[in-house]
């Protein structure tokens, strides 16, 4: 069994049979009544998210899941899915659309990044925290117009969109957090 004292961001979690992610955790003492957490789960296999408040120093009744994580290398997409190389074994593991959402826009051919796997099952992919993408497409930067801190949008090789300083011009390779999806810094060649 967990502990609530172990209840914090990123720690995976088996409640009812699924399989979670804490994405948020939040501890209340109030004045008045005992202690609480209240955590913000994502479902690893459908990507939904749950709140949840757990009663501080009571059982939670969520045990640690089976998991395993395996490193792979992103090969090519297709219409069911992503196509991965585990770097182990050579293998190509498939995984649906579903299991990998949002964090498609980070893929690109080539990159390493782990796969999670319950009961023997790929169910999402965990990508490093940094990657470098290439702007296909923005606005031109106005000269002189830095002061500001303004941003406008660039869309990535990938199709990834994000918000960029005014300065950063197509062509440019940019360091990018896949955590919050932001811009970082642009890569020297």
């Amino acid at each position: 069994m967990i502990d609530t004292t172990e209840l914090k961001k990123g720690l995976n979690l088996e409640l009812e049979g699924k399989v979670y992610k804490i994405i948020k955790s939040d501890f209340t003492n109030p004045g008045k009544g005992s202690a609480f957490y209240r955590c913000r789960l994502k479902n690893l296999e459908t990507g939904q998210v749950i709140e949840r408040t757990f009663k501080s120093g009571v059982s939670t009744g969520a045990t640690r899941p089976d998991l395993i994580d395996r490193e792979v290398e992103y090969m090519y997409s297709d219409p069911d899915g992503f196509n991965f190389m585990d770097q182990k074994t050579f293998e190509t593991i498939h995984i649906a659309t579903d299991y990998v959402g949002e964090e498609a826009g980070y893929l690109q051919e080539g990159i390493k990044l782990n796969v999670l796997y319950y009961n023997g099952k790929p169910i999402s992919i965990e990508l490093p925290n940094f990657v470098e993408l290439r702007v296909t497409e923005t606005d031109p930067g106005l000269k002189g117009d830095t002061a500001q801190g303004g941003s406008k949008k660039a869309i990535m090789e990938t199709g990834l969109q994000i918000n960029v300083p005014l300065f950063i011009e197509e062509g440019e390779v940019l360091k990018i957090d896949t955590r919050t999806g932001e811009y970082m810094e642009r890569v020297k060649n």
